[in-house]
């Protein structure tokens, strides 16, 4: 903002102040005003009657902030409906929406979302049924959009996401739009699993019952892709669950992910499938009932079967994550050699290291140096001087990354495993060994 655009707002906000007690003549001022009046001036007026609350000029600052109060408002309707008739006009078209939202950056915010539900509240109430559904429409796509729109403030995004679905199921019933409905629900369960601000545990359990809701209207009989989807997010959400029993909420995302599987097959949807076989995995390797020797075979089976899709050449990072999660199912697998176990696990680190590198991928590369490092640490062939050796130099590796000051949980982590290999070292000199 230069400087005589804010000399024109002073001078403007000046006219106003000596003009306070017409209303009549206020509105003659903006409206011959208009080229200033924007969202630089109701700023501008903000920070005008903090000065004069500040001076102990309340009755001026009282006038400036109704004013400027008007103005956001008025702007940041005008550009909710300028927002909504894109998506309307271009069928939820991002290339189209995206490019308006970045010039509007600084509107994405919690008034933006508390706008919209005000002004989606009162217009359904005011039009006909059939023109409460259009609009009703047209947040829902907004809704998808702004969540994944990948500028602005995520935090923002996700509250402006959560606003337009749970204002929108005002006018969709599961009686009257059994679809819309359900769709609402499942995007409404994706923005809470998203969201960042609230309480974690809260949102989880949001995200829960926003998809069992979805899940009366998608059935696998009526609706097999959007019911094997709404599946897989749901054995997420349980996976991530604070609250309940722990062992209930890991039993319930197994459920829920073979559920997804039923229709999620290798050969119709290869990738969901994947996805969804990588999942199962984590969840039965985080099994607490069952035989913990035979949870750890289906983790490792479910890995390996995800690895049939997610192939280094085709989905190199990704790979990469599942061959890390398959070296810690190695490492604490029961059954087998405990000798080729452990060759496994290395195996497996060394492979994701081939795509997580400290540059690209710096939080996932110290992960992986720490499981190296402990696998080394672990190792039954070799030369055991060596291993030792491989298992400091490893831990060291992943605390470039995982410093107390970024990642103390972490840091703390490595280093006592690097405590025990300098303990265990034969190498060097002994008590120097120890001090380490």
């Amino acid at each position: 903002m230069n400087e005589q655009r804010i000399e024109a707002y002073l001078n403007l906000i000046n006219t106003l102040l000596l003009n306070r007690e017409s209303e009549a003549e206020i509105n003659k001022i903006l409206n011959d005003n208009q080229e200033l009046v924007d969202s630089g001036l109701w700023q501008t007026m903000f920070q005008e009657a903090e000065k004069l609350t500040s001076a102990g000029d309340q009755d001026d600052a009282e006038f400036l902030l109704e004013v400027a109060n008007y103005l956001a408002y008025q702007d940041y309707v005008d550009f909710l409906i300028e927002v909504l008739q894109a998506t309307a006009d271009s069928e939820g078209d991002s290339k189209v929406v995206y490019p308006l939202l970045q010039q509007n950056l600084d509107k994405l915010d919690n008034y933006f979302a508390d706008i919209l539900r005000n002004w989606a509240t009162a217009k359904f109430s005011e039009v006909e049924a059939d023109v409460a559904e259009s609009v009703a429409i047209y947040i829902g796509n907004f809704s998808n959009l702004i969540r994944e729109f990948p500028l602005g403030n995520k935090a923002n995004n996700m509250e402006i996401s959560i606003a337009g679905c749970e204002v929108v199921l005002k006018v969709f019933t599961s009686q009257s739009h059994r679809e819309n409905w359900a769709a609402i629900h499942n995007n409404l369960g994706i923005a809470y699993r998203n969201r960042i601000r609230g309480d974690k545990a809260e949102n989880i359990e949001s995200v829960i019952a926003a998809f069992q809701q979805a899940l009366l209207v998608y059935t696998q009989t009526d609706f097999p892709i959007d019911w094997a989807n709404t599946q897989h997010n749901l054995g997420t959400a349980y996976s991530e669950r604070i609250r309940g029993d722990k062992a209930e909420n890991i039993e319930s995302a197994i459920a829920a992910f073979q559920q997804a599987l039923l229709v999620r097959t290798q050969t119709d949807f290869p990738i969901d499938w994947a996805v969804t076989q990588n999942n199962l995995g984590i969840a039965y390797r985080n099994r607490i009932r069952g035989d913990k020797a035979e949870n750890i075979e289906s983790a490792i089976a479910a890995y390996q079967q995800a690895l049939l899709v997610r192939t280094q050449t085709d989905f190199p990072i990704k790979w990469a994550m599942i061959q890390n999660n398959l070296s810690g199912a190695y490492k604490e697998r029961i059954r087998g050699d405990k000798a080729e176990n452990i060759e496994s696990a290395i195996a497996a680190c060394q492979q994701a290291l081939l795509v997580y590198t400290q540059t690209d991928f710096p939080i996932q590369w110290a992960m992986a140096q720490h499981n190296l490092g402990f696998a080394y640490r672990e190792r039954i062939r070799g030369d055991k001087a060596e291993n030792i050796e491989s298992a400091i130099a490893a831990c060291q590796q992943a605390l470039l990354v995982r410093t107390q000051t970024d990642f103390p949980i972490d840091w703390a982590a490595t280093q006592n495993i690097l405590g025990i290999a300098y303990w265990d070292r034969i190498r060097g000199d002994k008590a120097e060994n120890i001090e380490s």
